[in-house]
């Protein structure tokens, strides 16, 4: 018998203005499961999280927890009543009130339940120490753990987060984002993650609704997502992108870079071939000569270096190329720096380029 979702939204509309910002999305999130909303912005991310939490209201679809109903264009279970835990980019922690009032606000029982209650939760997000401190007194990291805190305190069966960590600095963001994932895997908790970061997605997320324009347009695991896109977009979203356009004769594509299979692609039909920057291959130049061709590297074609920069962890290097005088990008792990106006080869792997339709 399959698992109950804890959360499951089910053709989810919203409409403002009778632009549809929100347009038929359905989802399911099991229990300590991470899924992560994932899409530029005004996309519809957030106002289907609003839905889901219970401050805006949809025109048609509904939201199950747990295999129940709690709301549907007829029927409304109000948001205090849903057991659902909230968190957002401003921590909108109580300035007046002190680390263990913020985490202890929403809590019912005695004095002394709530006070354990606060503890647990402040030692799981090790801040049992600043107990008694004030909001003003902490790190923008440690006042988003204390918000992290207070969301789970009341023991919500789902979480939902919109855009949690996008206020704190860079040295800060990957630690919190792990401490966070590890405290809400601890609690079992269906979680929803809005974002328009993919490298937080990747990061955060056992499954990534990739969203545009109101839909879902592709769902799956991270590694799934990011190595069989679904369109040009898709690949686009994760990453530069450089591509070559030919048209499709006999299910092949004539390019510079030699042929590519386009399986299903009608005769005469024109298409993109796209590849990222690190998986195009860089050789040098033999007095006009390239490497020979390969079945997994197709033919080399020659550009001449218009700017190489240094990145960090690797070096961006781009081409204009001698067939068309397009710009093609490639990255190299560490460093290479080659002069600009300096002739080298590039070649495609085939396992690693995406075909599609010209747009």
């Amino acid at each position: 018998m399959a698992a109950t979702p804890r959360l499951e939204i089910r053709n989810l509309t919203r409409r403002f203005d009778g632009r549809a910002v929100v347009d038929d999305v359905s989802l399911q999130v099991m229990p300590g499961q991470v899924t992560c909303l994932l899409g530029p912005s005004g996309c519809g991310k957030s106002t289907t999280l609003r839905m889901i939490a219970g401050v805006e209201m949809q025109d048609s679809g509904s939201i199950w927890v747990d295999g129940e109903l709690i709301c549907d264009t007829h029927f409304r279970i109000p948001p205090e009543r849903r057991r659902i835990g909230l968190m957002f980019q401003d921590f909108a922690l109580f300035p007046h009130l002190s680390v263990a009032e913020n985490v202890a606000f929403g809590l019912t029982g005695s004095a002394g339940e709530k006070r354990a209650r606060v503890e647990t939760m402040l030692d799981r997000v090790n801040l049992r120490r600043f107990i008694d401190a004030w909001p003003h007194e902490l790190s923008g990291g440690e006042q988003q753990r204390v918000a992290l805190a207070r969301a789970l305190a009341p023991d919500p069966r789902i979480m939902l987060m919109d855009e949690p960590f996008s206020g704190l600095d860079n040295r800060l963001r990957d630690e919190i984002r792990d401490t966070t994932l590890s405290v809400l895997k601890d609690a079992d908790a269906a979680v929803l993650l809005v974002t328009h970061e993919p490298d937080e997605a990747m990061r955060m997320a056992d499954d990534i609704a990739l969203m545009r324009h109101g839909k879902i347009v592709q769902q799956g695991a991270p590694y799934n997502i990011y190595n069989a896109p679904k369109d040009k977009e898709a690949v686009a979203f994760f990453s530069d992108i450089n591509v070559i356009r030919g048209t499709v004769r006999g299910a092949l594509t004539e390019t510079p870079f030699g042929q590519f299979l386009a399986p299903g692609v009608p005769e005469g039909q024109e298409v993109e071939i796209v590849i990222r920057p690190q998986h195009l291959k860089i050789d040098f130049d033999r007095n006009g000569s390239g490497p020979l061709s390969t079945a997994q590297d197709g033919t080399p074609a020659r550009g001449v270096v218009v700017r190489a920069r240094f990145m960090g962890n690797e070096s961006l290097v781009e081409f204009r190329m001698d067939h068309d005088g397009s710009i093609i990008k490639a990255t190299v792990p560490n460093v290479f720096l080659p002069r600009p106006g300096k002739p080298l080869w590039l070649t495609i792997r085939r396992d690693r380029c995406f075909v599609f339709p010209a747009s």
